[in-house]
């Protein structure tokens, strides 16, 4: 769930995810060859339709021929524009646990335009080491190396009962940016935006379709 805390943003976050998943689906497309593609055909396998992918791609100033549809690798192009800032930004992770190392292993080299840059962790055996291609900070480290390296992302992956601090801690220093993995609802400033994942939660909506599907499958009530 995402919380915008600023009024009035210019394009909706759900708009922001559709426009990410258009990018991961036409990086697919380009892999396997397809030069073109059209509204209705991107819609298709992005579980959308043609008429909403019209209007997200308005955003990003791109329009398509009504004979060849969409240019994959320029509408690539247009999407990274709009989405990635200049010259990539700098995230930091705090907290190298076990999820910690799983997200910093998944994102090395995966997006070059944003880059876990520094992670933290108050745990000495962790401190000073590279993991994942990552050097982990000590925590007293973080506003001094948040600053160095001008970082205004920040990925959270502490137990609940640290999450709050250490997001306080985060904001003070500048980060404007939130994706919140612990279980419990961050208060910051107006002017950050948090993004929770909260995979309980998504586990069980999984679990209670599924288990409807299957019970409309036997005709059951």
């Amino acid at each position: 769930m995402a919380r915008q805390n600023e009024g009035n943003p210019r394009t909706s976050d759900k708009t922001i995810g559709r426009l990410s998943l258009y990018r991961r689906l036409l990086n697919v497309l380009q892999g396997e060859g397809h030069r073109h593609v059209f509204s209705h055909q991107l819609a298709g396998i992005a579980g959308c339709t043609a008429a909403q992918v019209r209007r997200d791609l308005m955003a990003v100033g791109y329009s398509g021929s009504p004979i060849h549809g969409y240019e994959v690798v320029r509408l690539i192009e247009s999407i990274r524009e709009f989405l990635d800032a200049p010259g990539g930004q700098g995230v930091a992770l705090v907290g190298v646990g076990n999820l910690g190392k799983a997200i910093l292993a998944y994102f090395t080299g995966r997006r070059p335009n944003l880059r876990i840059v520094a992670a933290f962790d108050n745990d000495a055996h962790k401190v000073n080491r590279v993991i994942h291609g990552c050097h982990c900070h000590a925590m007293a480290d973080l506003p001094q190396v948040v600053k160095k390296l001008g970082i205004r992302l920040a990925i959270i992956t502490v137990p609940a009962n640290a999450a709050q601090e250490v997001a306080e801690g985060l904001s003070r220093v500048g980060v404007r940016g939130l994706l919140n993995f612990a279980p419990v609802r961050l208060r910051v400033p107006p002017n950050v935006y948090v993004e929770d994942i909260d995979m309980t939660m998504s586990l069980e909506k999984v679990a209670y379709f599924a288990r409807l599907a299957g019970a409309e499958k036997e005709g059951k009530p």
